[in-house]
């Protein structure tokens, strides 16, 4: 690691080989614990390149436990945290609100790092069960409409760095991967990132896949749609600017898509969106995303289709019934 470093260091790179290697190395536990987060750390001073990353993730998912999920075409409403705004889960309501809309939901999540709640914290707070076995997951597919992928028990090799990262309790390149590893491997993925330099990167990687995908940050630092301004979209067609009116909805304060002050502030938000007794801020910050997952899936439609699915599948108790379902698969 020594010699890493020093490269490193002298503000040289990585080769996509070079990356994968040292991040088979970490998971081998090569490397004591300070020496672990040198390396991270260096990542929190520049961006991760385009050809350290492609060898990072090409390392995670050969060292990765995959699911097979029996012919079902799914989709990843996911963001690399990291964006410091301390928004309520935001990428995990619109996921069951995506399911309650039809689609076949593959969430892939991790306890918070540098965030209050994370979609597993959530999750596990209303008594889901993590599991990395098949037939569970395949019937909560089947019946709910989502399943829940945490991380870490599909990527046991990383138990090495994860203590790492909570202690830095910031964003590092692990922040950037998560989305890109999900283990189901979905044919569609909305991914929301912290930064213009980072959507452009996920938008170079995914344009060499087969996947549909949109990939979106707002341009006051937020890694999804927070209808608090222009956001970008990245797709196969290229990248545009977008802003709030134009899916039909307004533009919203910063302070009305705060996550509260705990986990119990998170769920009760949770609840509430799903109920259809939330704030209409926060109503409609989920239908911006669960309406852009649901374009993603099905390019066909037109963006103010997509809203109106996302709302009905809320108004109608659709993703109530769909998170219910998931629960009573749980219990």
């Amino acid at each position: 690691m020594k010699q890493i470093l020093d490269h490193l260091y002298q503000h040289k790179t990585l080769t996509k080989a070079e990356a994968s290697e040292i991040l088979k190395q970490i998971a081998s536990a090569a490397f004591n614990t300070s020496q672990m987060a040198a390396f991270l750390g260096v990542f929190a001073m520049r961006p991760v390149t385009l050809e350290e990353l492609s060898g990072f993730r090409e390392a995670m998912l050969e060292l990765q436990i995959p699911i097979d999920t029996n012919g079902f075409e799914t989709i990843d409403l996911c963001g690399t945290g990291g964006d410091g705004k301390d928004t309520f889960n935001i990428s995990t309501i619109s996921s069951f609100v995506a399911a309650g809309a039809g689609l076949k939901v593959t969430k892939h999540g991790n306890y918070a790092v540098s965030s209050s709640v994370g979609s597993s914290n959530i999750l596990e707070h209303f008594g889901y069960r993590f599991s990395n076995d098949r037939d569970k997951l395949l019937r909560e597919l089947d019946q709910s409409g989502i399943t829940f992928l945490h991380a870490p028990l599909f990527n046991p090799a990383m138990k090495h760095i994860a203590p790492v990262r909570k202690a830095l309790g910031i964003k590092t390149f692990f922040n950037i991967l998560g989305p890109m590893i999900n283990p189901a491997d979905p044919g569609s993925q909305l991914i929301g990132v912290f930064s213009t330099e980072t959507a452009r990167l996920y938008h170079y990687i995914y344009q060499l896949s087969d996947k549909a995908y949109t990939v979106v940050h707002s341009l006051d630092g937020y890694d999804e749609v927070s209808l608090t301004g222009t956001f970008k979209a990245f797709n196969r067609a290229g990248e545009r600017n977008m802003i709030p009116q134009e899916l039909g909805l307004p533009t919203l304060q910063a302070s009305e898509i705060a996550s509260g002050k705990g986990i119990e502030d998170s769920a009760a938000i949770f609840m509430n969106v799903l109920k259809n007794e939330s704030t209409d801020a926060q109503k409609s910050v989920i239908l911006a995303n669960a309406a852009l997952a649901i374009h993603t899936a099905n390019a066909e439609k037109s963006m103010n289709e997509c809203v109106d699915i996302a709302r009905q599948s809320i108004e109608k108790g659709s993703a109530l019934k769909s998170f219910e379902k998931l629960m009573q698969l749980n219990a």
